[in-house]
């Protein structure tokens, strides 16, 4: 895959980043899912980073999946941005509270998504610490843990709302990215997905991805 170069500094050090490009968000779900388990999300805000290395995540595959927003070809304002290109933000809300953010997959109008839903973090951690606790220093091991071992946990951590619906994920704000450091060789674990009890036999399909080990798995 042909990657592109993104610079930023943080904490006075230099980084490049391989961002990566439309192509690799337009390809079969269940490929993304696994392949992004590694990849770095990236929020920029005025200036600041925010970074954490995907370790969880969840695919949804459209109009066949009973746990997906798209199922039986449902298509209202809130999820229209899935039926739309690949590599774009789809966020919701859950509980009238939590946001949660997903990757657009696969083809213009097979309105396919994958949720993420633990970040190991890597940069902006003292922010984070703010967004979720209020302090950023002196956090305990429990806290530290719990910043962003969910999906909402890490919206919050990083900042990212339903204002970030459908923000292109190939931009300058909010984007995803290839480690800048080759990382240790992991073992990837492929499991039932969480909370969707309602989606009956769809409830036990093996789309939940997640690297074996990580401390910040949302559910072991």
């Amino acid at each position: 895959v042909d990657l592109s170069n993104q610079m930023y500094i943080d904490s006075g050090v230099e980084t490049t980043l391989n961002k990566l490009p439309r192509d690799f968000y337009n390809r079969d779900t269940l490929n993304v899912a696994r392949d992004l388990l590694g990849k770095h999300l990236v929020h920029k805000i005025d200036g600041d980073i925010r970074e954490g290395k995907i370790i969880e995540v969840e695919a949804y595959i459209g109009p066949e999946d009973k746990g997906a927003h798209t199922y039986n070809g449902r298509r209202t304002p809130r999820n229209e941005v899935m039926y739309g290109p690949p590599g774009f933000a789809y966020v919701y809300l859950i509980y009238g509270m939590y946001n949660c953010v997903n990757v657009v997959t696969n083809e213009v109008e097979k309105p396919e998504a994958v949720l993420i839903r633990a970040l190991e973090p890597i940069h902006g951690v003292e922010r984070m610490g703010v967004e979720r606790f209020g302090k950023s220093k002196l956090l305990t091991s429990r806290e530290s843990i719990n910043l962003t071992n969910g999906p909402g946990k890490l919206c919050q951590a990083l900042g990212i709302t339903r204002a970030h619906n459908g923000y292109d994920l190939c931009g300058e704000v909010l984007y995803i990215t290839e480690p800048s450091k080759t990382d240790e060789p992991f073992e990837t674990v492929e499991t039932t997905r969480i909370n969707i009890d309602y989606a009956e036999e769809a409830a036990l399909y093996p789309w939940r991805f997640y690297i074996k080990g990580n401390p910040f798995v949302s559910h072991k």
